[in-house]
């Protein structure tokens, strides 16, 4: 494995136990291993792409050390607020750091766990993964890339031969265990469990490892300087993330704060879903009563997330300092809107108007229940001849679209050669809305049938290939000085 780099860097983290940042743990051993995805993209980006199923398998259904890295797994130590509710029981339950490692670019990579079986945090659950749940996340992480979402990335899905009994899955619900690739795993909720212990130093020790690894440009920063600096950036990249996930008409459902990490990547998917209109009401997760994590709300509740990691960071810096951060996410997410709207649309950006584009095409959206990816994928380059073939041109007839359509007349197309790919000869876009993704499962539960499944692949690699977008990479944004 030539380009294969392991990089051990949370393990230095604490005492040679690892408190108070994690616990060593052992992964559950599963009566099968059958290989139900295998990300050979990821793979080939850590230099893991030449493994054989039977290696595979043993590293991550088994769970066998990659060479030269963890010779255990980690589990990580976390608190979080859930549904704005502090809870002081929670950490790695059913998952677990498996290995870091470094792309061809450098970058610290982590490969972590989900359904890989009870830790000192599992509290009464058996630490398993339904095969519908890992199922549902490589469908999520898949879509989100193409659509231009920096997303952790589903790596392996190996269904492990278990009967699992959950109240909302009919059950007995065959079991998995998914490995999933991410820039970091160093969620809020970390700071928080450090905050809540008072542990200055850990808080501290923390800040100077996201520096390192992950903001390395605020590394001549000292002090509190360096506690603001750092809480800007996160502030900037979580402002991209939820503007991302608008863009993609996507809803993460349980935005808690264990479920947020550093870098501003998203990641744990549970009851999410694509909207099918741009609703800002439109919830993902039944048990959101108060629509607190709604598609038209995800900023706010990210703002508020950010609020509880500051009140963490209090502890190293002054309020000021931080207040005077956190109040910069609005303009942050404005801009971030801007981008991420445009891109999709693959136009270019001209000016300070550019976000009110974004408030009209998504009122006019919600007012008319416009497909939401159909509109995207109509107006992609602004190219109104695509739009009038549309099988909803009707409604781009209607006044009150009069104007969106003129302003997107003035604007540049990016790109667009792209129009040129099969993708965009047909009249319909890929979706991912929850009777797809429920067909896909039936396919499976009822007759083991994964075409469905592997043929919805084939078609998200088509779409990400036209679209061209890159969200696979961690990238720094301009500084916040």
């Amino acid at each position: 494995m030539p380009d294969y780099r392991p990089a051990l860097a949370y393990e230095a983290l604490g005492d040679d136990a690892g408190a108070p940042f994690y616990d060593a743990v052992e992964a559950a051993v599963f009566p099968e291993h059958i290989i139900r995805y295998r990300n050979q993209r990821g793979a080939e980006s850590v230099g893991l792409g030449g493994l054989g199923d039977d290696v595979w398998t043993d590293h991550f259904g088994r769970f066998a050390p990659l060479p030269d890295n963890l010779q255990r797994p980690l589990a990580v130590r976390y608190h979080g607020h859930q549904f704005r509710t502090y809870n002081a029981d929670i950490g790695d339950g059913r998952g677990f750091l498996f290995a870091q490692l470094r792309d061809g670019e450098g970058r610290l990579l982590d490969l972590a766990t989900k359904g890989s079986g009870q830790t000192p945090y599992s509290r009464f659950g058996d630490g398993r993964l339904t095969l519908k749940g890992g199922v549902r996340e490589v469908l999520a992480t898949e879509m989100l890339e193409a659509l231009g979402v920096y997303t952790s990335k589903s790596f392996s899905l190996i269904e492990t031969g278990e009967k699992l009994y959950r109240n909302d899955e009919p059950s007995p619900a065959r079991s998995s265990v998914l490995v999933r690739l991410s820039h970091s795993h160093v969620r809020f909720g970390v700071f928080q469990r450090l905050a809540f212990e008072k542990n200055q130093a850990a808080i501290s020790e923390l800040v100077d490892y996201c520096v390192r690894h992950f903001y390395p440009e605020l590394e001549t920063k000292t002090g509190e300087d360096r506690v603001a600096a750092f809480y800007r950036g996160v502030i900037a990249r979580t402002a991209r993330l939820a503007a991302q996930w608008m863009a993609a008409g996507f809803v993460h459902g349980v935005l808690n704060t264990d479920n947020m990490n550093v870098t501003g990547e998203s990641f744990d998917y549970g009851p999410w879903r694509f909207a099918p209109n741009a609703d800002p009401s439109f919830t993902a997760a039944y048990f959101d009563e108060a629509g607190i994590y709604a598609f038209g709300r995800q900023a706010e509740a990210c703002a508020w997330n950010l609020a509880q990691l500051g009140g963490a960071l209090s502890r190293l810096a002054g309020e000021d300092a931080l207040n005077g951060a956190l109040q910069t996410f609005g303009d942050a997410y404005e801009e971030a809107m801007a981008a991420a709207f445009f891109r999709r649309l693959g136009i270019a950006r001209s000016g300070a108007d550019d976000f009110a584009l974004v408030v009209n095409l998504l009122r006019w959206m919600n007012e008319t229940g416009a497909g939401f990816e159909q509109v995207f994928f109509d107006w992609f380059c602004a190219d109104a001849a695509r739009a009038a073939q549309s099988p909803i041109a009707a409604i781009y007839e209607d006044e009150k679209f009069a104007a969106v359509r003129q302003r997107l007349a003035s604007v540049k197309p990016v790109g667009a050669d792209r129009l040129s790919h099969p993708y965009f000869q047909g009249k319909t876009p890929t979706t991912m809305l929850i009777d797809e993704v429920e067909a896909i499962w039936t396919a499976i539960a009822e007759a083991d049938d994964w075409s469905v499944f592997e043929e919805k692949l084939n078609t998200i690699a088509i779409m990400r290939e036209a679209y061209g977008f890159e969200a696979s990479q961690y990238c720094a944004l301009p500084s916040q000085d």
